[in-house]
Parts: C-alpha cells; sequence; structure tokens
C-alpha cells in the first residue's frame, strides 16, 4: 500500500528523531571517553578520586592528553597511563615511589615511575636503582628493569606527570597532571597511616608537605641519575632494607626488591 503524504511526514519526523537521539548519544559517549581518557582505573580508587575527575581542571587535562595522543606519538600508551593505580590498589599500597614524568624514548614507559617494559635496555636511573639493591641487600642485578613486580606488591610507582610526548621530556607538565597527583599524595597521607614515602632528589622531596610525618614514614636521598649518584648522594641510602625493616616493625609484608 503506497504511503500519503501525512505518513511520510510522520516517517521523515521518526527519522530526524532518531538521528538527534544517536547524535546525543555520540556526544555523550565521546564526552565520557574523553574526560575519563577511556583508561580503566582499579576500582578502590575511584570512591576517592571520582570527584577529582569532574573537576574543570581534569576535563581540560583529559582534553589535552586525547588530543596530544590523537595528534602524536605519546607515552605510554593510553591504556597504561593509570598503570601506577591498577597494579597498587588503594587498599594494598604501603610504600609510595614518587617520580617526574614518563621515560620519552620508543617502548620505554610503561606508566610505572622508573620501570622499563620487558626487554628495554635500563636507564642510567634505573641502573643505580638496582646496583644500590644489590649493595644494599645482596639481590643480583636484575635481566628485566620491568618494576611491575614491586607495584603488584603495594608500591604505587606514581609519576608526577603521567604522560608525555614522545622525544619530548617534561612536554605534558604544568597542564594538570601535578594537580592530580598531589591530590593523590595527600589522599594517601590522609586516609592511611604507616606508608613509606621514598622520595629522591629535589623534586619529590618537594611533594613533603603533602605528607604528614607523624602518620608516615618519609626517606629522602639525592636521586638515583647519574649526576647526582656521582656526586655521593645516592649510593649507600639503603632504602631498600629501611623500607623493610619500617614494614616489618609495623606487622606488613616486606617487599621483595
Amino acid at each position: 500500500m503506497p504511503l500519503n503524504d501525512n505518513d511520510l511526514d510522520k516517517f521523515t519526523f521518526l527519522k530526524v528523531d532518531l538521528l538527534r537521539k544517536v547524535i546525543a548519544v555520540c556526544i555523550f559517549t565521546t564526552y565520557h571517553k574523553i574526560r575519563y581518557m577511556e583508561v580503566a582505573i582499579h576500582e578502590s580508587w575511584k570512591p576517592f578520586l571520582r570527584e577529582e575527575f569532574s573537576k574543570t581542571y581534569f576535563e581540560s587535562l583529559a582534553q589535552f592528553v586525547k588530543e596530544e595522543y590523537s595528534h602524536y606519538t605519546c607515552y605510554p600508551k593510553g591504556n597504561q597511563i593509570f598503570a601506577a593505580f591498577n597494579h597498587s590498589s588503594f587498599e594494598e599500597t604501603k610504600v609510595v615511589i614518587i617520580g617526574q614524568d614518563p621515560y620519552h624514548g620508543p617502548d620505554q614507559a610503561n606508566g610505572l615511575c622508573f620501570s622499563v617494559k620487558d626487554g628495554m635496555p635500563h636507564p642510567p636511573s634505573l641502573k643505580n636503582i638496582f646496583k644500590e639493591i644489590e649493595d644494599d641487600l645482596g639481590i643480583p642485578y636484575p635481566k628485566s628493569g620491568n618494576l611491575e613486580r614491586w607495584a603488584d606488591q603495594g608500591i604505587l610507582l606514581l609519576n608526577a606527570t603521567l604522560t608525555v610526548r614522545a622525544r619530548e621530556a617534561g612536554s605534558h607538565q604544568k597542564i594538570g597532571w601535578e594537580t592530580f597527583t598531589d591530590v593523590v599524595i595527600k589522599l594517601l597521607s590522609e586516609e592511611k597511616k604507616g606508608l613509606v614515602f621514598l622520595l629522591w632528589g629535589g623534586y619529590a622531596q618537594k611533594k613533603i608537605p603533602l605528607i604528614n610525618g607523624e602518620k608516615h614514614h618519609i626517606l629522602t636521598s639525592g636521586h638515583p641519575s647519574p649526576l647526582s649518584a656521582n656526586r655521593g648522594l645516592w649510593f649507600g641510602n639503603k632504602h631498600f632494607s629501611k623500607t623493610n625493616k619500617l614494614l616489618r616493625n609495623q606487622g606488613s609484608d616486606t617487599i621483595d626488591w
């Protein structure tokens, strides 16, 4: 049976209405993905960080990161931006190591500070970390520089800036990441007790005012980079044995470094 003019008008209206709904869903989905950067964050962190994700600065940060990853090579991979949180849940976190920003070389960064992917050469700072562990605890220098094995034991390997453009160190600094990670540090300080914070170098030590030193343990030393280590500011700090002693004294499991 052929359609009359009224039927055609109704059909056209339904198509337009459906199209509007589809567009609205697409806009909402795109907005949601931009806000959350399409990264799954461990459930344990969501109650504490959900409000932060809705703030204007974080929405601007998410938009910036989305555009950067669309137009440039950036590190780490999108699904590893929040790897530190995914490997060390809020409840399990007992040690915090603070870095600056991810490695900017090809395929180095895996979302954990100082860590590189399996099979990648060890950067100078990581080499010095492993050398200090060897001297401190007698643990042989490892083959892999992937520190996921640390993170899975409750070490939050947190860079202050979680992303970087390839071959441009510090390129994503001062666009909102530091605000977010400062909130994380303050959150841990306020909500937990007995954490061990390892603050290596001047940049990390600027975070000391965010930490309640009466509730937590703060160990400081020079940075493990050759520039600092070769001046006697890194080797011999024994942070790894000291961390285990502090954990043991409060009844927590020690770290298998």
